[in-house]
Protein backbone atom coordinates (compact mmCIF):
# COMPACT_ATOMS: atom_id res chain seq x y z
CA UNK A 1 0.00 0.00 0.00
CA UNK A 2 1.37 3.29 -0.33
CA UNK A 3 2.92 4.69 2.62
CA UNK A 4 0.71 7.48 4.43
CA UNK A 5 4.04 9.93 4.60
CA UNK A 6 5.79 12.22 1.82
CA UNK A 7 8.61 10.28 0.18
CA UNK A 8 12.03 11.10 1.84
CA UNK A 9 15.59 10.81 0.85
CA UNK A 10 18.23 10.64 3.86
CA UNK A 11 21.86 11.01 2.32
CA UNK A 12 24.45 9.13 4.71
CA UNK A 13 27.27 10.78 6.03
CA UNK A 14 28.96 7.54 5.89
CA UNK A 15 29.87 7.48 2.31
CA UNK A 16 31.40 11.17 2.83
CA UNK A 17 35.03 11.69 3.60
CA UNK A 18 35.56 10.87 6.90
CA UNK A 19 38.38 13.21 7.00
CA UNK A 20 36.18 16.07 6.48
CA UNK A 21 32.53 15.43 7.07
CA UNK A 22 31.41 18.76 6.61
CA UNK A 23 30.93 18.85 2.89
CA UNK A 24 28.82 16.10 3.21
CA UNK A 25 26.24 17.94 4.96
CA UNK A 26 26.72 20.57 2.64
CA UNK A 27 25.88 18.14 -0.44
CA UNK A 28 22.88 16.70 1.23
CA UNK A 29 21.82 20.36 1.99
CA UNK A 30 22.65 21.85 -1.48
CA UNK A 31 20.15 18.83 -2.51
CA UNK A 32 17.30 20.28 -0.39
CA UNK A 33 17.41 16.92 1.33
CA UNK A 34 15.25 17.21 4.67
CA UNK A 35 16.80 14.54 6.33
CA UNK A 36 20.43 13.67 7.22
CA UNK A 37 21.28 9.47 7.85
CA UNK A 38 24.40 9.36 10.64
CA UNK A 39 25.29 5.28 10.94
CA UNK A 40 27.17 5.10 14.19
CA UNK A 41 29.70 1.28 14.70
CA UNK A 42 31.02 0.44 17.39
CA UNK A 43 33.32 -2.66 16.22
CA UNK A 44 31.11 -5.02 18.19
CA UNK A 45 27.88 -5.15 16.76
CA UNK A 46 28.76 -4.41 13.30
CA UNK A 47 32.56 -5.24 11.91
CA UNK A 48 33.50 -1.36 11.80
CA UNK A 49 34.03 1.80 13.62
CA UNK A 50 32.43 4.97 12.75
CA UNK A 51 31.83 7.91 14.97
CA UNK A 52 30.44 9.13 18.07
CA UNK A 53 28.47 11.63 19.72
CA UNK A 54 31.03 14.37 19.47
CA UNK A 55 31.19 14.51 15.78
CA UNK A 56 27.14 14.13 15.38
CA UNK A 57 27.40 17.58 17.65
CA UNK A 58 29.69 18.88 15.48
CA UNK A 59 27.86 18.38 12.40
CA UNK A 60 24.69 20.19 14.14
CA UNK A 61 26.57 23.54 14.41
CA UNK A 62 26.24 23.02 10.91
CA UNK A 63 22.92 22.90 10.24
CA UNK A 64 20.30 23.55 12.82
CA UNK A 65 17.52 22.61 10.01
CA UNK A 66 18.16 19.24 8.76
CA UNK A 67 16.32 16.30 10.17
CA UNK A 68 18.99 14.12 12.16
CA UNK A 69 17.91 10.65 11.37
CA UNK A 70 21.05 8.84 13.58
CA UNK A 71 21.10 4.49 13.19
CA UNK A 72 22.96 3.26 16.39
CA UNK A 73 24.78 -0.32 15.31
CA UNK A 74 26.15 -0.78 18.85
CA UNK A 75 26.19 -3.68 21.20
CA UNK A 76 24.94 -1.39 24.16
CA UNK A 77 22.59 1.25 22.57
CA UNK A 78 20.98 1.43 25.65
CA UNK A 79 24.01 3.08 27.20
CA UNK A 80 24.39 6.12 24.70
CA UNK A 81 20.97 7.12 24.15
CA UNK A 82 21.15 10.37 26.27
CA UNK A 83 24.55 10.99 24.34
CA UNK A 84 23.25 10.98 20.88
CA UNK A 85 20.10 13.10 21.72
CA UNK A 86 22.13 15.74 23.32
CA UNK A 87 24.78 16.08 20.40
CA UNK A 88 21.10 17.00 18.44
CA UNK A 89 19.96 13.63 16.86
CA UNK A 90 16.18 14.01 16.10
CA UNK A 91 15.74 10.18 15.67
CA UNK A 92 17.56 7.39 17.49
CA UNK A 93 16.90 4.15 16.05
CA UNK A 94 17.95 1.06 17.72
CA UNK A 95 18.66 -2.64 16.69
CA UNK A 96 16.57 -5.49 17.72
CA UNK A 97 19.24 -8.29 18.15
CA UNK A 98 21.36 -7.25 21.16
CA UNK A 99 20.75 -8.25 24.32
CA UNK A 100 19.14 -5.28 26.22
CA UNK A 101 15.75 -3.82 27.54
CA UNK A 102 14.47 -2.52 23.87
CA UNK A 103 11.04 -2.02 25.64
CA UNK A 104 12.66 0.62 28.00
CA UNK A 105 15.34 1.71 25.91
CA UNK A 106 12.42 3.25 23.48
CA UNK A 107 10.71 4.95 26.33
CA UNK A 108 13.95 6.81 27.71
CA UNK A 109 14.38 7.58 23.72
CA UNK A 110 10.85 9.31 23.98
CA UNK A 111 11.13 10.90 27.11
CA UNK A 112 14.36 12.78 25.95
CA UNK A 113 12.53 14.07 23.43
CA UNK A 114 13.33 12.23 20.63
CA UNK A 115 11.69 10.33 18.26
CA UNK A 116 12.16 6.63 18.42
CA UNK A 117 13.64 3.75 15.25
CA UNK A 118 13.87 0.36 15.55
CA UNK A 119 16.28 -1.38 13.14
CA UNK A 120 16.52 -5.14 11.61
CA UNK A 121 19.08 -6.56 10.03
CA UNK A 122 18.88 -8.67 6.96
CA UNK A 123 18.86 -11.93 8.63
CA UNK A 124 16.18 -10.80 11.39
CA UNK A 125 12.33 -11.69 10.62
CA UNK A 126 9.54 -8.93 10.69
CA UNK A 127 7.96 -10.55 13.69
CA UNK A 128 11.08 -9.24 15.80
CA UNK A 129 10.17 -5.58 15.61
CA UNK A 130 6.50 -6.63 15.55
CA UNK A 131 6.09 -5.59 19.75
CA UNK A 132 7.59 -2.50 19.40
CA UNK A 133 5.52 -0.99 16.49
CA UNK A 134 3.17 1.29 18.45
CA UNK A 135 6.18 2.78 20.53
CA UNK A 136 8.27 3.82 17.36
CA UNK A 137 8.35 6.52 14.75
CA UNK A 138 10.18 4.75 12.30
CA UNK A 139 10.82 0.93 11.74
CA UNK A 140 14.28 0.37 9.64
CA UNK A 141 15.17 -2.45 7.11
CA UNK A 142 18.28 -3.05 6.91
CA UNK A 143 18.77 -4.00 3.04
CA UNK A 144 22.51 -5.05 3.01
CA UNK A 145 24.29 -6.60 6.33
CA UNK A 146 25.26 -3.55 8.36
CA UNK A 147 28.97 -2.15 8.22
CA UNK A 148 30.49 -1.28 5.39
CA UNK A 149 29.02 0.95 1.94
CA UNK A 150 28.64 -0.06 -1.17
CA UNK A 151 27.14 -3.35 -1.04
CA UNK A 152 24.32 -5.20 -2.89
CA UNK A 153 20.77 -4.85 -2.16
CA UNK A 154 19.39 -8.12 -0.83
CA UNK A 155 16.63 -8.84 -2.44
CA UNK A 156 15.07 -11.10 0.33
CA UNK A 157 14.41 -8.32 2.25
CA UNK A 158 11.64 -6.98 0.13
CA UNK A 159 9.24 -9.04 1.45
CA UNK A 160 9.55 -8.07 5.26
CA UNK A 161 8.63 -4.81 3.64
CA UNK A 162 5.59 -5.81 2.47
CA UNK A 163 4.95 -7.52 5.86
CA UNK A 164 5.75 -4.64 8.27
CA UNK A 165 3.35 -2.67 5.49
CA UNK A 166 0.88 -4.70 5.89
CA UNK A 167 1.52 -4.33 9.67
CA UNK A 168 1.39 -0.46 9.78
CA UNK A 169 -2.34 -0.53 7.56
CA UNK A 170 -3.86 -3.05 9.16
CA UNK A 171 -3.19 -2.01 13.06
CA UNK A 172 -3.59 1.47 11.82
CA UNK A 173 0.17 2.90 12.52
CA UNK A 174 2.07 6.07 11.45
CA UNK A 175 5.77 4.48 11.56
CA UNK A 176 7.46 5.83 8.79
CA UNK A 177 9.32 2.69 7.04
CA UNK A 178 12.88 3.01 6.15
CA UNK A 179 15.75 0.99 4.19
CA UNK A 180 19.29 1.30 3.91
CA UNK A 181 22.04 -0.34 1.90
CA UNK A 182 22.14 -0.81 -1.97
CA UNK A 183 19.40 2.47 -2.72
CA UNK A 184 19.71 3.32 -5.90
CA UNK A 185 17.85 4.63 -9.01
CA UNK A 186 17.21 0.69 -9.61
CA UNK A 187 16.22 -0.54 -6.06
CA UNK A 188 14.43 2.70 -4.34
CA UNK A 189 11.16 2.17 -6.52
CA UNK A 190 10.95 -1.29 -5.79
CA UNK A 191 10.93 -0.39 -1.74
CA UNK A 192 8.84 2.25 -2.23
CA UNK A 193 5.86 -0.31 -4.10
CA UNK A 194 6.41 -1.98 -0.99
CA UNK A 195 5.46 0.43 1.63
CA UNK A 196 8.64 2.33 1.95
CA UNK A 197 8.86 6.29 2.39
CA UNK A 198 12.05 6.70 3.78
CA UNK A 199 15.11 5.84 1.68
CA UNK A 200 18.56 5.88 2.81
CA UNK A 201 21.59 6.05 0.00
CA UNK A 202 25.49 6.80 0.29
CA UNK A 203 27.34 5.74 -2.13
CA UNK A 204 24.78 6.64 -4.75
CA UNK A 205 24.20 9.58 -3.72
CA UNK A 206 27.63 11.32 -3.19
CA UNK A 207 28.82 9.90 -6.60
CA UNK A 208 25.73 10.95 -8.68
CA UNK A 209 26.70 13.64 -10.86
CA UNK A 210 23.57 15.83 -9.86
CA UNK A 211 22.74 14.97 -6.18
CA UNK A 212 19.82 17.27 -6.02
CA UNK A 213 18.50 15.26 -9.75
CA UNK A 214 19.23 11.85 -7.60
CA UNK A 215 16.91 13.21 -4.69
CA UNK A 216 14.14 14.27 -7.04
CA UNK A 217 14.42 10.76 -8.43
CA UNK A 218 14.38 8.77 -5.71
CA UNK A 219 11.18 11.10 -4.49
CA UNK A 220 9.81 10.72 -7.62
CA UNK A 221 9.41 14.72 -7.45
Amino acid sequence: MPSPHPIILAPSVLAGDHACLAPALEAATNASAKWLHLDIMDGHFVPNLSFGPQTVADLRTRDSNLYFDTHLMLANPDQHIEAFVKAGSNNVTVHVEPDYDIADTLCRIRDLGAHRGIALNPGTPAEAARPFLRDVELVLVMTVWPGFGGQSFIEDTLEKMRQLDQWREQDSLAFRLEVDGGIDLETAPRCRACGVDTLVAGTAFFKSPDPAAFRRAVENR
